[in-house]
């Protein structure tokens, strides 16, 4: 029997959580892989990557990466040169997201992104209009995520297969031009006193439920699929 506690035992934990050292056996015993990079396997590898893709070269994690992204895209607001932008980027790359599309603002602080951007799309829209006519080309529904007049609850509503979510600034929340672009606007359900939960944490759960729903079948989408 397998100890689900023992990442040793279990392909789902990492063995690797602070990186690996250089190649075992030097150089005569590295293997033959042109993903991998030479430099890594000669100094070791402490990137914030899984440990499938110790050693790899950039460009080989995003090729990897590109073979299996989920067809949703995630959208953020930059008027403000909002913090949690990086947040969300991570996030992003964690849940397999096909794209972030930054609106607004170009510049925004990378810092909470734990340098995943280098291996998640990343594209830049001036205006939500600019967005809005991007997502009519891709033939993808705006759906934005704020707890506004009108909303429905995340808990109890498909989400599309393919789509945008759209967040806003931390604080102010989307602008009225955004909700007025987005084809539904949908909450996550509170039940404290605080207003609104944080725009990375929203980001979170946001895809963390589309995953429930398109990869696990779980959910309203599943509950209304027959």
């Amino acid at each position: 029997m397998t100890d689900a506690t023992n990442p040793a035992e279990n392909p789902t934990h990492e063995l690797s959580t602070w990186g690996v050292g250089p190649w075992p056996g030097g150089k005569d015993a590295w293997p033959d892989d042109e993903r991998l990079d030479p430099e890594l396997l000669e100094h070791g590898d402490t990137r914030n990557v899984i440990d499938k893709f110790r050693y790899w070269r950039m460009d080989a994690i995003v090729a990897e990466l590109d073979k299996s992204r989920h067809p949703f895209h995630v959208a953020i607001e930059n008027w403000q040169h909002d913090m949690n932008i990086g947040s969300i980027v991570r996030s992003a790359n964690a849940f397999g997201a096909n794209t972030v599309h930054i609106v607004g603002r170009k510049r925004w602080n990378r810092r909470g992104a734990m340098v995943t951007d280098r291996y998640q799309h990343v594209v830049h829209h001036e205006t939500v209009a600019d967005l809005v006519a991007w997502a009519r080309s891709a033939n993808m529904p705006i759906i934005a995520i704020d707890n506004v007049p009108g909303c429905v609850p995340i808990e109890t509503t498909p989400l599309p297969e393919r789509c945008v979510f759209l967040f806003g600034q931390e604080g102010p929340g989307l602008t009225r031009e955004a909700v007025a672009a987005a084809e539904q606007v949908i909450e996550i359900t509170q039940f404290g006193s605080t207003r609104s939960i944080n725009a990375s944490a929203a980001a979170a759960v946001t895809m963390h439920d589309w995953v429930l729903q398109h990869v696990y079948g779980r959910g309203p989408a599943a509950n209304t699929a027959g």
